[in-house]
């Protein structure tokens, strides 16, 4: 058996592995199965913490529901630090990931702010099919069009909306993540732009489908508003799940700042799973 943690950061959950001790086989057929919200255990990512490389704290990998591997994921990252820097005993811990290092700080009143590192703004990063500006995509579905694009060591596509209660989300969400335009399928988010410190943003993730929360979403909105001058490098992003702190620094660095939090902890018998 394999004790896991559930975690979550506003609702965005998590099935948290820990293979720093002993390697664990977790394929994409497991990972498929644990994320069965009726017959596994459900997640909106799973988490496999893997022993530390040189330079980190820990490195985290990232499966989807789908059993793809994703690159970031924001919630999440603030999640694994603070198991690391309450184990270590430290207020400021780096996770690794396949898309780079990511350090975490505690900060008062139990929030966790994460450097997301730089956004990727070339049409190559991101990545998209072919060369364009990647703050006016040249695509459109129902009631949206004109997207603008980035990546957060994942995919990106934020369209901005006047009245994001009349957009359907799960309808054309599926639609859009599959766009030829994203030869690596996208993250799609669905932003109103409230004031220029406050956004409302629903999130159809890739291989997770809609979810309360999304850290890198969350990032990616807040720079393609600003690049479009809709907000100031800093806002209140809303979520279904609650608000994040976002900062894009004049660095090109993106720091989000919000809590974690653990629902329970059991163990899995993962080679159930895996067959």
């Amino acid at each position: 058996m394999v004790p896991f943690r559930k975690m979550h950061g506003l609702g965005n959950d998590f099935v948290v592995l820990d293979a720093r001790d002993r390697p664990l086989a977790v394929t994409a057929g497991a990972a498929r199965a644990i994320g069965d919200r009726h017959r596994g255990i459900g997640f909106d990512q799973l988490i496999v913490m893997e022993p530390p490389p040189a330079g980190a704290d820990v490195f985290m990998r990232i499966l989807n529901p789908d059993g793809s591997e994703a690159g970031a994921c924001g919630n999440a990252t603030r999640c694994v630090a603070s198991l690391v820097a309450e184990e270590a005993g430290k207020d400021r811990v780096v996770v690794r990931t396949i898309a780079g290092d990511l350090p975490v700080e505690r900060l008062p009143g139990g929030l966790w702010r994460a450097d997301m590192g730089p956004a990727r703004l070339g049409w190559w990063d991101v990545p998209l099919a072919r060369e364009m500006d990647t703050l006016h995509l040249p695509l459109a579905l129902g009631p949206v069009a004109d997207p603008a694009a980035c990546s957060m060591g994942n995919p990106h596509a934020t369209f901005f909306v006047d009245d994001l209660d009349a957009i359907p989300v799960a309808e054309i969400g599926p639609k859009l993540e599959r766009d030829p335009l994203f030869p690596e399928r996208a993250n799609i988010g669905f932003a109103q732009v409230l004031s220029p410190e406050r956004i409302r943003l629903v999130m159809w993730e890739r291989g997770a489908g809609m979810t309360l929360a999304c850290g890198s979403g969350a990032c990616a909105t807040i720079v393609n508003a600003a690049r479009r001058g809709l907000t100031g490098r800093s806002a209140t992003v809303e979520l279904p799940g609650g608000p994040l702190e976002m900062e894009w620094r004049a660095d090109g660095h993106v720091l989000m700042t919000g809590p974690v939090a653990t629902a329970f902890t059991g163990e899995l018998d993962l080679a159930r799973y895996a067959a």
